[in-house]
């Protein structure tokens, strides 16, 4: 059983204006096998919060903690935040010329490990992975998210996912851009993840859609770099049929 934990935590980030603050005092506590559901309006943190995990250095942590099983993550470098188990699946994936996905994926391994994974097993697991995400063999020879379409591109995250096997996932909008083929295969990999490695699920997002593929066990409700409110996979529904005006308007009272 692996535990992140998420104190009190204020994040700053410096505008033309000046520093904005955009977290306000979040506390979240996710354990192995949990999914947590992140869910709220444009511009309320919930990336800014998977941003600040993940080591992004646009984001200034000015007050609280995260830790990873007692380890203070904040004291990280990126690396070692992705050594210690923390994965973060981006909203915009960023392209890599010059880089297969074949070289990137096995480098990206032993950098995680310590140690190149043993070229026969190692094999066996890519090709499991391309058959979960219903992805060619070619797509390991093209170079990473290059020319890739939006779907190509969670796609190939969550196969990091699989293969990487990291504690905990960070999936900031993984369901943007996707039709619904897509996200079903992508919320597969999730899950199939999810079930084979007990791994804590961080999932944000807008919309419910892809909670009907991928259950939450809690959801909570970010309104203005703070959390409005939480519950279990009911809180969802009543987002789904009445939206976040009434937070929106409590935030602003």
């Amino acid at each position: 059983m692996s535990t992140l934990e998420i104190k009190n935590l204020h994040v700053e980030v410096e505008t033309e204006q000046g520093a904005k603050e955009i977290l306000r005092g979040v506390d979240l506590t996710i354990n192995s096998g949990e999914i947590h559901a992140i869910m709220g309006p444009n511009g309320s943190g919930k990336s800014t919060l998977a941003s600040t995990i993940a080591g992004h250095p646009a984001y200034e942590v000015t007050e609280g903690s995260v830790t990873l099983d007692g380890e203070d993550v904040l004291e990280m470098s990126v690396d070692e935040r992705a050594k210690a188990g923390l994965f973060l699946a981006m909203q915009y994936p960023v392209e890599i010329p010059g880089v297969s996905m074949s070289n990137f994926l096995r480098t990206a391994k032993t950098a995680i490990d310590g140690e190149a994974p043993a070229l026969r097993p190692w094999l066996k697991e890519v090709k499991g992975a391309l058959e979960h995400l219903r992805i060619g063999e070619e797509f390991l020879q093209r170079n990473v998210n290059e020319g890739f379409s939006g779907g190509e591109k969670k796609r190939a995250e969550i196969m990091q996912l699989e293969l990487l096997k990291p504690k905990f996932a960070l999936l900031d909008e993984t369901d943007s851009g996707l039709d619904v083929d897509a996200l079903r295969i992508v919320s597969e990999g999730v899950n199939n993840a999810h079930q084979e490695n007990g791994l804590g699920i961080m999932l944000i997002t807008h919309y419910t859609r892809i909670l009907r593929y991928i259950k939450p066990d809690f959801v909570h409700v970010f309104v203005n770099g703070k959390m409005a409110d939480q519950g279990g996979p009911e809180l969802a529904d009543k987002l789904e049929n009445e939206g976040y005006d009434s937070y929106l308007a409590a935030a602003a009272a």
